[in-house]
């Protein structure tokens, strides 16, 4: 790169911190603060989209082995080709048979060809469902199914849009190190487009990025592949070795990962534990060029009406925090209401999960992916390993998970069943083991992959029942609405099997072993369900913005009662998770004279004379009573 040109990077970069404070000087003006949770982030029903297996709207733009070059694994045969949507997951294509490699080698490189257009034809799906946020996984331009191994930052993948040929052509025009150059693809404009109908809908959209790591596509990579020390980019890297002989060059991929290569931290420590909040920070040229992309997407071409309502942030916690607090104020400096959720996970695996407190006190994040509400729920109402047998143990967790978190914070949470990360919902509680401890076919040959049984399902909807009846923002991992299933990863990634769509019967076993046949469709009922919590939860505002208290734990009956209150709304949870019905005489707030029942299929009795409340709930069922 050419002197110019650097020094056009760090002036950009502390242009762009002196916006930063200049903005953090009109929250002062407005009577607002930077620590703010936005309010509407209170109020989400998520809905995560990882788009290559959301819906394929546009079979012209699929991808190719050139567009997929560099991704893992790389030994692709030369007969590849997209795999059928409808395809039985555990069947191997004829090129995958091909190659001679085991299902969970060649299964790493399908592509299914989902797209942005897939996602704009069914926002009308997205807005009847009832969800009002939507959580991409990353949509940056990479050649994986996953995005996580950025080939850019700043445009959306070619795949994604309309014309891969002619955005490849334009992004190789760019200098990628110069925002002035860089041009909006045909990929990038189809993204504003969705993001135009989504607001339309009501619904509001967050990126996912991975500020940790590249791919090893990533053009900044590419430049020290060639020049090696010389490149300046070199020092943005973690790379512990130079050498014009590659064989002699080193450096610590991600999760040790050589396709993932980490940026360097500045002024930082070598040891800490996984929640410590690691000191430091990145490059300036680098945090310079993710402010860009951040910008980028936030307010296109300066309008932040039209840009992305905030970001999901990956491995959020191995990246320096004085990058962090400058990030948020740089963020909040464009918009006041951007969204700022960390991936905040593992303390120790699989015992310990981290507490994100230190994260969460305004400087920071404005949430985290609640696993941490998931765990407890998963063990005292889904029979999980270690087993919570009563409910006075689960609120003693509940409250755990709560301490030291501001009421909005805790509004604003992320209540996840599952993710692209994690085995589906129903397969998690399917497999009543320690979540993701050996949830896979690979590591724990008993570990069930067929369709859940009935038990599996009951327990759901008593878990579902809590998720959007208590405090924090729930969560749907996409197609966990119509009743998928799957292992951890890849399995949990199946293409969403769309009603109008005819799926083969799944017969194949990944080992070639025997498998009942287990039918792959729909389940509209499930989605009847699903459908009805979000607009149980959107038309009644006490379950998002209002307070709550527990007012029965009967260990002896296993039954667990809180309320839910906000101004006048008034909401009874009871969850009776015994195998006997419960009969329940509760003394009701003095004003509480009457209750409906909001999910209407599981109160045998209910009267309420004198703020008596008597009623007999069914076995292993939820309640919610509504004045």
């Amino acid at each position: 790169m050419r002197f110019t040109k650097l020094l056009f990077v760090i002036t950009s970069f502390f242009l762009l911190i002196s916006c930063s404070i200049e903005n953090q000087n009109q929250y002062a003006k407005d009577g607002a603060s930077p620590a703010d949770v936005p309010e509407w982030a209170q109020q989400a029903i998520w809905y995560q989209i990882f788009v290559e297996r959301f819906r394929d709207g546009d079979s012209l733009n699929n991808p190719t082995l050139e567009t997929i070059k560099g991704s893992w694994p790389h030994d692709k045969p030369d007969s590849w080709q997209p795999t059928r949507w409808t395809q039985d997951w555990y069947a191997m294509e004829d090129w995958a048979l091909e190659s001679g490699k085991e299902f969970y080698r060649t299964v790493q490189m399908r592509r299914y060809g989902g797209d942005l257009q897939g996602v704009i034809d069914k926002l009308d799906y997205l807005q009847d469902l009832g969800i009002n946020a939507i959580y991409f996984n990353p949509l940056n331009d990479s050649p994986s199914l996953h995005k996580y191994d950025a080939r850019s930052y700043h445009h959306i993948d070619v795949n994604f849009g309309p014309d891969p040929v002619g955005d490849r052509a334009l992004i190789a025009a760019e200098d990628p190190a110069d925002p002035s150059s860089w041009v909006w693809t045909s990929a990038d404009r189809l993204f504003l487009e969705l993001l135009d109908e989504a607001r339309k809908r009501g619904i509001r959209v967050v990126m996912d990025y991975s500020w940790n790591h590249t791919g090893s596509t990533f053009w900044a990579w590419q430049h020290i592949l060639e020049h090696q020390q010389d490149s300046p980019f070199a020092d943005w890297y973690q790379i512990d070795s130079f050498d014009s002989d590659t064989s002699s060059f080193s450096y610590p991929g991600w999760a040790g990962v050589p396709e993932l290569p980490q940026f360097r931290r500045y002024d930082s420590v070598e040891e800490f534990e996984h929640g410590d909040l690691i000191p430091g920070n990145f490059h300036p040229d680098l945090v310079a060029h993710i402010y860009a992309v951040t910008e980028r997407w936030l307010a296109p071409d300066g309008d932040v009406s039209r840009g992305v309502d905030g970001f999901r942030l990956d491995v959020a916690e191995l990246i320096p925090v004085d990058f962090w607090r400058d990030y948020r104020a740089f963020v909040r400096g464009i918009n006041p209401e951007a969204y700022l959720v960390g991936e905040l996970w593992w303390a120790d695996w699989p015992e310990k999960l981290m507490d994100p407190t230190e994260w969460l006190q305004g400087d920071i994040f404005d949430a985290a992916m609640n696993y941490r509400w998931y765990r407890p729920t998963r063990q005292w109402l889904g029979g999980a390993q270690p087993l919570l047998e009563n409910p006075s143990d689960y609120v003693h967790h509940l409250d755990s998970v709560s301490a030291g978190l501001r009421e909005e914070v805790l509004r604003a949470q992320m209540n996840l069943t599952a993710s692209h990360d994690t085995p589906r919902f129903s397969t998690s509680i399917y497999n009543q083991g320690i979540n993701k401890y050996q949830v896979n076919p690979r590591e724990n040959p008993n570990y069930k992959l067929h369709r859940p049984d009935e038990r599996t399902w009951r327990d759901m909807k008593l878990i579902l029942v809590q998720q959007f009846t208590w405090i924090g923002a729930p969560h749907i991992w996409m197609g966990d609405e119509f009743g998928m299933w799957g292992a951890d990863d890849p399995d949990n990634r199946k293409p969403l099997i769309w009603p109008d769509l005819e799926f083969d019967d799944e017969t194949h076993h990944p080992f070639g072993l025997e498998k009942p046949a287990d039918r792959v469709e729909a389940d509209l009922d499930w989605h009847g369900f699903y459908r009805q919590l979000i607009h149980l939860r959107r038309d009644n505002p006490v379950f998002s913005l209002g307070t709550i208290s527990y007012l029965l734990a009967d260990d002896k009956r296993n039954v667990l009662i809180y309320e839910r209150t906000l101004d006048d709304d008034y909401a009874l949870v009871i969850i009776n998770n015994s195998s006997q019905p419960a009969d329940i005489d509760l003394s009701l707030p003095a004003e509480i004279t009457s209750l409906s029942d909001a999910l209407g299929e599981n109160v045998i009795t209910f009267t309420i004379e004198e703020n008596q409340l008597k009623a007999t709930i069914l076995p292993k069922t939820a309640a919610v009573l509504l004045r």
